[in-house]
């Protein structure tokens, strides 16, 4: 991305990129030292990492991001969204350089393997 791009627009090209399960465009939004956190999984570190993380999520579940609100506030930006089958989440992008340097999400992993017919984890 180019250092102009504001938080705002880097967010609403990832979720074109997103949409459209472009692996490859995702990760090309991340700072090399990136930081990826869902915080139902544990922190993706790198660009590689995060791209290796896509690739494995989109093989696994269809998603999609439908823009319930998006904000932002200097550096960052703070998404409210769901998806078609009704789960909801938010996500917290810290970007600077046009570079998403930190992300942060929270959403409700149970509902979405339920929903989306994959193995529930074991105890």
């Amino acid at each position: 991305m180019m250092p102009e791009s504001t938080p705002r627009r880097v967010v609403e090209a990832w979720i074109e990129a997103f949409n459209r399960s472009d692996v490859a465009a995702l990760a090309s939004f991340y700072a090399e030292d990136a930081v990826n956190h869902q915080v139902a999984e544990s922190p993706v570190e790198g660009r590689r990492a995060i791209r290796d993380m896509f690739a494995r999520e989109f093989s696994a579940a269809k998603m999609t991001c439908i823009v319930e609100n998006l904000f932002e506030d200097g550096e960052w930006a703070i998404l409210e969204w769901r998806d078609p089958l009704g789960l909801r989440g938010c996500g917290l992008f810290h970007i600077s350089g046009g570079q998403i340097q930190f992300q942060r999400g929270y959403w409700d992993k149970l509902s979405f393997l339920r929903q989306h017919r994959l193995p529930l984890p074991t105890e």
